[in-house]
């Protein structure tokens, strides 16, 4: 053996071993247990992170279950990540001094299949790189045309069952991006803005947002407010800054009298709130704001025999941006006495666009909605059943907190990358009416028999086709591989994602296929830097995953992940954790060295301890490291067994390092020069054994080790089976 352990060379010889052996394949046994996971498909635009390379926990799952003699299936696959996607791609047209808008649909979606495929090869060979035992033969992309198919077909069938209906909205839309969003999507984040008190003739009203008054219906008050009660029910005439309007005032139980003055002006257009309040009084939504973030006052510029003055303030604010027409409009508002006084330090919450920060602008826009109550009551009913566990167990808890609060959810996205939805419209009858198929064009309308159809243009969200993914990635593969692992074992991924991803993955599972997609969610924490802040490149603290391999070897970065964090928990990382493991990998080498020094010196001795019973051995020594590792290998087995995997790899750290090279070969090393074949055959297995346990945390490592201190025949670890306490 060499005196150093030459970790990139014996990873990459390892894997490619495994891999042409066809380890990672499983057939459907009906003598075996299935045990399956589905990889969570990283995005196809982009290198891995180091979140990614928290898959490790998957790949200890799946590689122990199948040194139990399992039939173990973990599944790759790919996500076309469509918003993220094009996110990504938009910023790349940028760098060259293009626009998305340059292109036409068609082109600009084939620019960016191919700037996909050109990522995800290398993403796939990272995965590789970090050791992840997948089965290769099975993976699928979520644009895979086969999963469109079972995509379309789920989304006909919620559409028949009544669970699916389009509806104009108001939409949580990025101006900047160009797409609407769930209520999940959008992150809210604490700003201080100006809150400007207004005159509303007889009234005044404290708003944050005087652009929108162009489009207020109505104005507000708690019913239980005496300041107005007087009012309810009355119109009054509001002189505006186009000019006098007519508003009545209508009760709202939801308006906070100690906030501003108590009388909130209404505009359903532009406010989730006041868009219920509209519907419920009738009133008009027609917004101020276009999709592109600009002030719209066609409507008015289009009226015949307007006050010039009204005139030239709507053309001065007519296609600016927000901020910049607030700004003028906040002047004119001083210059017509309407401003009463301002407060500068008005702190509150406002909706951003979770990729780009824009600020989220409420715009009604028609788009295809899931009725979600009887999809998550089935789902909290699978929960509460214990159908569905939790690990941690406390996301249980979190996991209906969600199932419960969920709204009817948003579908429609308006980006060109992803699957378009396949409904269409007649442009002759144009009776309301959609057509919905499972993805086949209609040749006619089946109401005028006309032809003239025109395909919604939107695409999916990403997590409707994505929260399919459990079942149709078996049912791509074979009828066979869906009714042999489904539902699958462990669905294993980061807690963010818990609202977006996995509840949807248990309501849509059980209404496609009448069981659960999976038994066990096992949710670990996020990786943070050492002081447990979130990385980012702007903070300068991002460590990259394959740079760790590639300098300190993947069994360190691996075990550094789940080493010393309960599971779970966020997770702190360094360079120094890694460089730790590192220690700890050379560590076994030189164990492994030692020991084989000793195996070479006996066998030409002739003293080579074969079929030694280690468990006759009377010394004391030998029976207390024997003990101590079968109390290893119960620790190990039940954290595994528990997903309480930083208590395993610590146990294994903590008798390797200490117990077996601190103590015991300290202590028999005396033993070993007098060819006490006892004490080799003894130190032999105890090692080997060791190495089967640490196996699933560090596969390369043990692996080459095994095959050092091993005759030729020896099975490769990951075949092997796993370690029985007697």
């Amino acid at each position: 053996m060499d005196k150093r352990y030459k970790h990139q060379e014996i990873e990459k010889n390892w894997y490619t071993f495994w891999e042409k052996k066809g380890y990672f394949r499983p057939e459907a046994n009906k003598v075996k247990t299935p045990f399956a996971i589905i990889l969570p498909p990283p995005n196809a635009n982009a290198d891995l992170h180091l979140g990614h390379a928290m898959y490790t926990v998957e790949d200890i799952m799946i590689r122990y279950h199948r040194m139990k003699g399992d039939a173990t299936l973990w599944l790759p696959g790919a996500d076309h990540a469509g918003f993220e996607t094009q996110f990504v791609f938009e910023k790349k047209l940028q760098k060259e001094g293009k626009s998305r808008f340059d292109f036409d649909r068609e082109t600009l979606y084939k620019m960016i299949w191919d700037f996909v495929h050109e990522n995800r090869g290398n993403m796939e060979n990272q995965l590789r790189r970090l050791g992840f035992s997948l089965d290769w033969s099975r993976q699928v992309f979520t644009l895979d045309p086969e999963i469109i198919k079972i995509v379309h077909r789920t989304f006909k069938k919620l559409h028949d069952d009544g669970l699916l209906y389009r509806d104009n909205r108001l939409v949580n839309y990025c101006t900047k991006d160009g797409t609407g969003f769930s209520d999940l999507e959008v992150l809210y984040v604490e700003r201080t803005d100006p809150l400007y008190y207004m005159k509303y003739g007889p009234f005044t009203i404290a708003t944050s947002r005087p652009e929108t008054k162009f489009r207020d219906t109505a104005l507000a008050v708690n019913p239980d407010d005496k300041r107005y009660k007087s009012s309810l029910g009355k119109t009054f005439e509001i002189m505006g800054l186009l000019g006098p309007v007519k508003m009545t005032v209508i009760p709202d139980p939801e308006v906070d009298p100690d906030f501003g003055t108590g009388i909130m002006k209404v505009t359903p257009a532009h406010d989730p709130h006041d868009f219920e309040l509209g519907h419920k009084f009738n009133l008009s939504v027609t917004p101020i704001i276009d999709f592109a973030g600009r002030m719209d006052f066609s409507w008015f510029l289009s009226q015949k025999n307007i006050d010039p003055k009204y005139r030239a303030r709507a053309e001065k604010y007519h296609g600016k941006k927000v901020k910049a027409a607030r700004d003028l409009m906040v002047e004119d508002l001083k210059a017509d006495g309407l401003l009463i006084k301002t407060d500068e330090k008005y702190t509150h919450r406002i909706g951003t666009c979770y990729k780009c920060g824009a600020t989220i602008e409420p715009l009604p826009l028609p788009q295809w909605y899931i009725k979600i109550r009887p999809l998550a009551d089935k789902a909290i009913a699978s929960v509460k059943s214990k159908k569905i566990k939790f690990a941690p167990k406390r996301y249980e808890k979190i996991a209906l907190q969600w199932l419960t609060n969920f709204r009817d959810w948003n579908i429609s996205r308006q980006v060109v990358w992803g699957i378009r939805i396949p409904a269409w419209k007649c442009l002759d009858c144009r009776n309301d009416e959609w057509i919905v198929t499972d993805g086949n064009s209609p040749s006619s309308c089946p109401k005028c028999k006309g032809q003239n159809l025109e395909q919604d243009p939107d695409t999916f969200d990403t997590w409707f086709s994505s929260g399919q993914w459990p079942f149709a990635t078996l049912e791509v593969n074979s009828k066979k591989d869906f009714g042999y692992f489904y539902p699958t074992s462990v669905m294993e991924t980061g807690y963010d994602i818990l609202p977006w991803w996995v509840c949807r993955m248990i309501m849509l599972g059980l209404y496609a296929t009448g069981e659960i997609p999976f038994q066990t969610v096992c949710l670990h924490g996020l990786v943070r830097d050492a002081k447990g802040q979130k990385m980012s490149k702007s903070r300068g603290n991002v460590i990259n995953p394959l740079s760790m391999a590639d300098l300190y070897g993947a069994d360190a970065l691996r075990m550094a992940l789940v080493f010393g964090t309960a599971f779970g928990n966020d997770v702190p990382m360094s360079e120094d954790k890694i460089r730790g493991m590192r220690n700890f990998s050379n560590k076994l080498w030189n164990i492994g060295r030692f020991v084989k020094m000793h195996r070479e010196s006996y066998r030409n001795q002739k003293k080579y301890p074969e079929n030694l019973s280690v468990e006759k051995s009377t010394n004391a020594e030998d029976k207390k490291i024997l003990g101590e590792l079968t109390k290893l290998t119960e620790v190990v087995t039940e954290t595994v067994e528990e997903f309480r995997f930083d208590k395993g790899a610590e146990a294994l750290y903590e008798f390797l390092w200490h117990s077996l090279a601190d103590k015991y070969i300290e202590a028999v090393k005396d033993r070993l020069k007098n060819y006490d074949r006892q004490a080799l055959a003894v130190l032999t297995h105890v090692f080997i054994t060791s190495l089967k346990l640490l196996h699933p945390f560090m596969p390369f490592i043990t692996e080459e080790l095994n095959k050092q201190l091993s005759p030729e025949n020896r099975v490769p670890l990951i075949v092997s089976p796993w370690p029985v306490v007697k």
